[in-house]
C-alpha cells in the first residue's frame, strides 16, 4: 500500500459521520452556498494536522493528487503539508510550493482552506518580493482568490507592514460576500493591534459605505462607547 493509501485510510478511520453532517452545513455545501459539493469526512482540524504531520514526505505527486480531491479533509491535509515543507523548504522548494499553490487555487475552495494556508504561503512568500500577485487576486471574479489576497497580507501585519493590508482592503471594500466582509474586518481589527491610529484613519475614511458585518469585525475591540459611536455613523 502506497503513503497515499495510508493516508487515505487513516483520514477515513478518523471519521465520523455525525459530525461530517454538521460541518456539511455550517461550511455551506448545498446547492448554490459557497461550498456547494464539498463533501466531509468529519474530522477536527487537529486531528487532520496529526496525520498530515505524520504524512509531511508525501510525494509531492501524491500532495498535488489530494488537493485535487473532493473530500474536504483531504484537501486540508494536502495544504498543511504544503505549509510545512514550505517552512522548511529552500529557496528553489518554497518557489514550486508557492506557484502550485496559486496554480490550484480552485481547490483551496473554502474559507478554513484559505485561512490556514494563504499567509504561511503566499504571505510568506513575497515578503521580500513584489507584491502585485495579490492584487491581481483582489481584482479576481473567485470568491477564494479574493480571500486569498487579504489573508495573505496576515504576513506583513506581523512585520508592522500595514500598507498593503489597507490597500487591499479597499478594493475590496465594496465586494458583495460575507466571507470578504468579515474577512477585510479580521484584517482591519490585526492592523489595529499593531497601529490603532493607522485603523481609525482608515475607517474614518470608509466606515460609512462599509458593509455592517465587515465594520462590526474591524471595531470588535473597541471600547463600547467608541464601538456604537462607528456603528450609529457619529465618528
Amino acid at each position: 500500500m502506497t503513503d497515499l493509501k495510508f493516508l487515505r485510510k487513516e483520514l477515513k478511520l478518523k471519521s465520523d459521520p455525525r459530525r461530517a453532517k454538521l460541518l456539511q452545513g455550517f461550511f455551506k455545501t448545498g446547492p448554490g452556498e459557497y461550498g456547494e459539493g464539498d463533501i466531509f469526512l468529519g474530522i477536527t482540524v487537529p486531528e487532520v494536522r496529526k496525520t498530515a504531520t505524520k504524512f509531511n514526505e508525501l510525494k509531492f505527486s501524491d500532495v498535488k493528487k489530494l488537493l485535487g480531491s473532493k473530500i474536504h479533509e483531504e484537501r486540508l491535509t494536502a495544504l498543511l503539508i504544503l505549509v510545512h515543507n514550505f517552512n522548511i523548504g529552500n529557496e528553489a522548494e518554497r518557489n514550486k510550493i508557492f506557484k502550485f499553490y496559486l496554480a490550484n487555487t480552485k481547490n483551496i475552495n473554502n474559507w478554513d482552506l484559505v485561512d490556514l494556508s494563504a499567509h504561511k504561503i503566499v504571505g510568506e512568500h513575497i515578503l521580500d518580493r513584489s507584491r502585485n500577485i495579490l492584487y491581481k487576486l483582489a481584482r479576481s471574479k473567485k470568491l477564494w482568490e479574493k480571500r486569498i489576497s487579504i489573508i495573505s497580507t496576515f504576513a506583513f501585519i506581523r512585520d508592522n507592514e500595514l500598507k498593503d493590508s489597507l490597500k487591499i482592503s479597499e478594493i475590496l471594500l465594496n465586494d458583495d460576500h460575507d466571507l470578504i466582509h468579515k474577512a477585510v474586518g479580521w484584517v482591519l481589527r490585526e492592523v489595529g493591534k499593531k497601529s490603532l491610529a493607522t485603523e481609525e484613519k482608515f475607517l474614518k475614511k470608509h466606515y460609512k459605505k462599509m458593509p455592517r458585518t465587515m465594520l462590526r469585525y474591524a471595531i470588535e475591540k473597541f471600547p463600547e462607547k467608541k464601538r456604537k459611536a462607528y456603528l450609529k455613523g457619529n465618528i
